[in-house]
């Protein structure tokens, strides 16, 4: 099973998300939108 993708603009869960390109360590609290990637600027992560 893959791991679910996370993008720019969504509203996940809170939590610490990895970037999939870099692997730079992003937290989101309840209610933020997901950024881009402050080290690389991509745009999908996992939990």
């Amino acid at each position: 099973m893959s791991e679910k993708i996370y993008k720019t603009g969504e509203t996940p869960e809170a939590g610490t998300y990895t970037c999939t390109n870099c692997g730079q360590k992003v937290t989101i609290s309840q209610g933020d939108t997901m950024p881009p990637c402050p080290r690389c600027s991509n745009n999908e992560f996992t939990l």
